[in-house]
Order: structure tokens, then C-alpha cells, then sequence
């Protein structure tokens, strides 16, 4: 995270706040050719296949928000009971596409007031809150049968399974905390003044992506492993584990509808993110109205999403390379596209615009900072220009088996 991830994040905002414009035109500003437009077009492309198949997730998390505000999820005695359930809730048509067609209307209809108004207000009071959720959770976990397991299984690595392809997805799920690669961090870039402070307010967005990313870790794995379960569901493991403990703890129901709740508009945050970069591309280049680009976004991201939440229903011995519509897009965005993304932001700020142009820009709204740490810059100007892009490109050739 801190080797790549920084360093990406830096760049994109900084390519976004400098161009003032959707990544399509600001790769193309500062590359000033077809290719850099091409690439930056690439990350819209991205960040529209995330959303389409991220708003599946979503729409599990709102259909699970109103399952239990009934009451549904704190029922569960035995984890069969709690897989079961949600067996037949991922595997359903209706629910599966009902839950994405609510997911997706909920995010255009936030998406309509414009991205700036309201989101941010509102992250500053329920991620603190998810975050007191998650504390509550993980202190329940570790007093469960079986909790050091779980937690030894998140801290205590297997080195035998780091290889080059575990590797690349750490990296694409490092780049997916942090939207970057989707175009997402480039467009808000190009809503930040240039007196802003980047690694100032980079440093919390990246802390905090980290912190909730070990608690959700430590809360889920310590049931898994309390529970007895396997640790390899993937993207269904939370649907599986959380209502069991909530089913255990005193005020459950409440705290269930707490949680869900925190989700969804968590979810909805990141929705809107990647949905955004294609949004405003319509808005600048087409000329289309704000109105009309969410619309045409959001019924795109609906149609591509439908064969994903079939994927776990009736399309799921649909395959291609071994993988259903989800999983292909999963892989595809996840280890190809998101970190092609970062490494097109590094590069082009590294090597085709110039370091030294981009710490010039760095430093506005930052002079006190580098004039204090003299290593920051250091930092930027290595990370930036040489371990980010190396660190990238060695990482997805040998994954892929050329290097």
C-alpha cells in the first residue's frame, strides 16, 4: 500500500487537479497525444465494468439491509442455517437482479444532485460510525471459541501461497480500496483547488482504507473460524459470517440494522465513485446534461450487471476461461485494468510530463510540509518516477509469465 499505493493515489489526484478535467482529457492534456487519451479513456472503461459488477455486492448489502430491518438475520442458530439462507438469496433471480436494480437506482438518484453535494458531509459522520460497528464486532469475534485461529490466519502469512499471481491480486485489491486505476481519484482531482494539501489529505484516505480493511478482516476470519467454516468464499464471506454473530450479541437486531445500513451507504460512496469518471466524460467531451449521462450510465451499468448477478443463479455453469461473467470481470478489471491504470498515472506524471514538473505541482498548497521534511520529496520523486512503475511492471509480467 505504501510502496504502490501512495505513490498511485498521489499521482491521480495530482493528473486530475492539474488538468481539471474527466481522465480522458486530462491524460491527453498532459501526454499531449492519442495514446495517453487512449489510456485515460481506458480507466473510464474501468471504473464503468467495476461499478457494473460491484453493484451486485452492493445490492446484496441494501437487499440484506432490508432483510434485517424484518428481522430476518438475527434468527440463525447454526451456521447452516445462516449459509443456507444465503444460498437461496444470492442464487435468485429476483433477488439478485431486484437488489442490483435498487442499488443502481439508488446511486443515479445521488448521482443526480452532482458528486460534490452531500458525500462528503456524509462520509465524515457514517464512517466513524461504521468504524465503531466494526470495533464492536471484532471485540465479539476475539471472544469467541476460535478467534486466535481467525486471528492468526489474517496476521500470520503463508509464504508458500506468495507467488507472483497472489501478488497481483494484492495489488489490484490494494488499487480497489483505493479506487484507483478507475479514473475515480483522477475526476475528484479535478474538483480540488490548487492551494489544497495533496499528501495531507492523500495520508488519512489511504490510513483509514487500511484500518477497515483489517478490522472487516479480524471481525470476519475470527467467526470463520469460530464457526467452522472454510475461509475461501470470497466476495459472500461477510453475507455468511456476520449474521451469526449478531444473531449472539445482546441487541443484535439493532446492531444489524446499524451495520447494514453503514454498508450500503459505504457502498454507495464507492458506486458513485466509479461511476462518475463516465459521467462527467459525457458531460465534457459529449456535451450531454448531467441528467442525461447518469441516466445512460446507470442503464449501462444495469444491463452489463444482470449476467453478474445471474452468475451466481442460473448462469453459473456459464463459463469462459473457467470463469462465469462475474468472476471474468472480476479478474479482468482486479489484475489487468485497475493496475494498467496506476501504472499509465506514474508514468505519465514520472516520465512523459516530467518529475520535476510534478513535484512543482506537489508542493503547491504543500511548502511548509516540504520544506520541513525535506525526505518527503525524496520520497515522491523515487516512488513516483521508479518504485511504483517497476514494482508494477515486474509484478503483472511475471504473473503473466513472460518475465
Amino acid at each position: 500500500m505504501i510502496i504502490v499505493g501512495f505513490p498511485v493515489l498521489i499521482s491521480e489526484i495530482m493528473i486530475g487537479r492539474k488538468a481539471q478535467l474527466n481522465p480522458s482529457g486530462a491524460f491527453n492534456k498532459i501526454g499531449k497525444n492519442r495514446t495517453w487519451k487512449g489510456m485515460g479513456t481506458t480507466t473510464i472503461l474501468t471504473g464503468f465494468l467495476v461499478s457494473s459488477f460491484y453493484a451486485v455486492i452492493a445490492g446484496w448489502t441494501l437487499g440484506y439491509f432490508f432483510q434485517a430491518l424484518f428481522g430476518q438475520l438475527t434468527q440463525f442458530s447454526t451456521t447452516k442455517a445462516a449459509l443456507d439462507h444465503f444460498n437461496q438469496f444470492s442464487t435468485s433471480p429476483f433477488w439478485g437482479i431486484g437488489s442490483l436494480f435498487a442499488f443502481v437506482l439508488l446511486s443515479m438518484l445521488v448521482l443526480y444532485t452532482g458528486v460534490r453535494k452531500g458525500i462528503e458531509a456524509g462520509n465524515k459522520i457514517m464512517m466513524p460510525l461504521l468504524l465503531i460497528v466494526l470495533i464492536v464486532l471484532v471485540i465479539k469475534g476475539l471472544m469467541m471459541p476460535g478467534g486466535a485461529k481467525g486471528i492468526s490466519f489474517v496476521f500470520k502469512p503463508d509464504w508458500s501461497h506468495i507467488t507472483p499471481t497472489a501478488i497481483l491480486m494484492a495489488l489490484g485489491q490494494a488499487f480497489f480500496s483505493l479506487s484507483l486505476g478507475q479514473g475515480t481519484m483522477v475526476t475528484y482531482g479535478s474538483y480540488i483547488g490548487k492551494n489544497e494539501n495533496l499528501p495531507s489529505t492523500c495520508v488519512p484516505i489511504t490510513l483509514f482504507g487500511i484500518c477497515i480493511s483489517l478490522l472487516a478482516g479480524i471481525a470476519i476470519f475470527t467467526i470463520v473460524f469460530s464457526s467452522g467454516m472454510e475461509p475461501t468464499a470470497g466476495e459472500s464471506l461477510m453475507f455468511q459470517t456476520l449474521p451469526i454473530i449478531f444473531s449472539k450479541l445482546p441487541g443484535g437486531y439493532f446492531l444489524c440494522l446499524l451495520f447494514f445500513v453503514l454498508l450500503v451507504l459505504a457502498a454507495l460512496t464507492s458506486q458513485i465513485s466509479a461511476m462518475e469518471p463516465l459521467i462527467s466524460y459525457l458531460i465534457d467531451v459529449k456535451k450531454w446534461g448531467r441528467h442525461q449521462a447518469v441516466l445512460a450510465t446507470g442503464i449501462g451499468v444495469f444491463i452489463v450487471g444482470i449476467p453478474c448477478a445471474l452468475s451466481f443463479g442460473p448462469l453459473a455453469e456459464i463459463t469462459l476461461f473457467g470463469k462465469t461473467f462475474f468472476g471474468l470481470l472480476l479478474f479482468l478489471c482486479l489484475n489487468i485494468l485497475i493496475p494498467l491504470g496506476g501504472l499509465a498515472a506514474v508514468l505519465l506524471l514520472g516520465w512523459r510530463w516530467g518529475i520535476k514538473n510534478a513535484i512543482a505541482h506537489l508542493k503547491e498548497g504543500a511548502e511548509s510540509l516540504f520544506k520541513n521534511y525535506p525526505f518527503i520529496e525524496i520520497y515522491f520523486r523515487f516512488s513516483i518516477k521508479y518504485l511504483a512503475p517497476i514494482v508494477i511492471i515486474l509484478i503483472m509480467l511475471d504473473a503473466l509469465g513472460i518475465f
